[in-house]
């Protein structure tokens, strides 16, 4: 047992350790963040997929300038302003380099008006771009987002988020393209005429013949093959078909959170093989399991009450329902998700595909909530510096940052280059049933 002398005698050489300790911690936290700086001067800063287009449609009207995307929207004093976690200034504290932004439209909308509406939000983007242009700039390539890079601008691209949004058609695929469009995501929430979604119930067991011929012309234009919001299936006939390397522009791991929107262990290790990436999604019911199990008994809770037309205990009483689940809601707080989670999805694909093969797709504005600590664009460093704390090289955080999507699409553009002198593809689909 230690005397009180001698304990009193170990006391500074105690708070001297601590301080030690304690002084080595800031300067780890503070050489982190220089490093990641570095980093970022060097190399850009490119997330996969960003859904402002859309929101700027349903807040502000599709009007760019009244969106003020010059302001820190994240401390506006108006709490009915519309929350958005995109905008100039914590695009430039996020460091960010380049940005996919997704051009999504609903799977309610389909056929012409599928088209006219994925080009209003081509619109919006090119607006964006035009009404600030001190800050962004158009980029439709690998060497666009080097050079804007340079330029110390966010190099914008344009992704299209669902196949439902060229009305099967794959001429409006190669006007896409032109129109800007670097990636599209086979399907969205359900299936497309062509092809499986993770979130439908399966049709096609992966691509039909017509979904082949679809990815051939969109390696043949150099468009990248998106398989985010696909089946497994799906997923393994688009990496079978595809000769350049393919995208989940914002997927995470299954093995850690087992919801159909993440990427099995089995497709992981097909995918370093296809030399692709997967793009690390922050949407919380993907990245906790605890969150999407919530979400599940949640959405039970609702249709246990309240379920129209004819059931639920509470049918034809919505005071009592919405009473009921907000009953249920305080008895159950929603679990939190936290950065830390999303780096142990790094972690994991970065185990599985290797470290060449990962990058970040955030979905911001794209979800509700995030994670603790990623609660906007310019929050991406801190998610890097966590990965340093981890033990990641400089040389992995500049990979996962943006060099790993700048091979991809630069290999994309070499497969385009190699197949430029056949035809354009064009099956019959639809046969006319008149002349004129």
């Amino acid at each position: 047992m230690i005397s009180a002398r001698l304990f009193k005698s170990l006391i500074p050489a105690v708070f001297f350790t601590l301080s030690i300790a304690l002084t080595s911690l800031v300067v780890h936290a503070d050489d982190s963040a220089a490093r990641v700086q570095k980093i970022l001067a060097d190399t850009p800063f490119i997330d996969g997929h960003n859904d402002l287009p859309w929101g700027i449609r349903v807040a502000f009207g599709s009007d760019v300038v009244a969106a003020h995307l010059e302001i820190d929207h994240s401390i506006q004093p108006d709490p009915l302003a519309p929350h958005l976690m995109t905008d100039i200034p914590r695009l430039r504290r996020g460091q960010v380099g380049a940005q996919f932004w997704s051009v999504w439209i609903p799977t309610s909308i389909q056929g012409a008006e599928a088209v006219q509406v994925t080009l209003e939000q081509v619109d919006i983007v090119k607006r964006m771009a035009a009404a600030y242009p001190k800050d962004l700039e158009m980029a439709y390539s690998a060497s666009d987002i080097r050079r804007i890079h340079h330029q110390h601008k966010v190099a914008s691209l344009i992704g299209i988020e669902g196949g439902h949004q060229i009305n099967d058609s794959l001429a409006v695929l190669r006007q896409m393209y032109d129109a800007g469009a670097r990636y599209m995501t086979l399907t969205h929430t359900t299936n497309t005429d062509w092809a499986d979604s993770a979130t439908d119930s399966p049709k096609f067991l992966g691509l039909t013949p017509f979904g082949e011929t679809l990815v051939h012309e969109m390696n043949r234009i150099g468009m990248l093959v998106d398989i985010s919001h696909v089946s497994a299936e799906t997923m393994k006939a688009a990496l079978k078909t595809s000769e350049a390397p393919v995208m989940f522009s914002h997927s995470s791991a299954r093995s850690l959170v087992d919801h159909p929107r993440n990427v099995p262990d089995d497709v992981l290790a097909l995918l370093a093989s296809n030399h692709g990436i997967v793009m690390v999604n922050f949407y919380t019911a993907y990245v906790s399991a605890e969150r999407n199990q919530w979400e599940a008994d949640h959405a039970a809770e609702r249709t246990r009450y309240n379920s129209p037309p004819y059931n639920g205990l509470y049918i034809g009483q919505p005071e009592r329902a919405k009473a009921a689940l907000t009953a249920w809601e305080q008895a159950h707080p929603i679990p939190v998700t936290t950065l830390a989670q999303v780096a142990d999805h790094l972690d994991h694909l970065k185990k599985v595909a290797g470290v060449d093969h990962i990058g970040v797709g955030s979905d911001f504005d794209g979800m509700e909530d995030t994670p603790v600590g990623l609660e906007g664009v310019d929050r991406f460093p801190a998610l890097l510096q966590e990965l340093m704390r981890r033990g990641w090289s400089d040389a992995d955080i500049a990979k996962v940052a943006g060099g790993n999507l700048l091979r991809v699409l630069a290999d994309a553009e070499r497969v385009a280059a190699q197949l430029s002198q056949q035809r354009p593809a064009s099956p019959v689909k639809f046969k006319p049933t008149a002349t004129h």
